[in-house]
């Protein structure tokens, strides 16, 4: 049986989201990537808040680059306010996307950022 693109997005993720749980001390980071833009957010899953939270939509130099390297502002981005509640490490949820491209540009600016993967 052939899935389409977002059925088929979605049982990755679920197959994600089995292994990768968040806790305080080592909180989830999500992406989610849509057709323009591209967000990420550290989310604590024990008690189901978001710690920070990005978006290429709220930053303005975004907008005006291509979209790898719009990913690694959002990446440098999310790392520092991470840094700035208090978080180290994280552990990185791709939410069902392969890891390249985009992802992987907003993935390796949050390690050079300083969060610990």
């Amino acid at each position: 049986m052939a899935l389409n693109k977002v059925s088929r997005r979605a049982k990755i993720k679920r197959r994600i989201r089995k292994k990768v749980f968040g806790t305080t001390a080592i909180p989830r980071l999500s992406v989610f990537r849509s057709n323009k833009q591209i967000y990420a957010q550290v989310i604590d899953d024990l008690t189901g808040k978001t710690i920070a939270s990005i978006g290429s939509l709220k930053i303005d130099e975004a907008q005006k680059v291509n979209k790898i390297e719009q990913a690694s502002i959002v990446g440098k981005k999310i790392a520092e306010k991470a840094i700035s509640v208090g978080v180290q490490a994280v552990v990185f949820d791709r939410n069902g996307y392969l890891y390249h491209g985009r992802i992987k540009s907003l993935a390796d600016s949050a390690r050079e950022g300083g969060l610990k993967f």
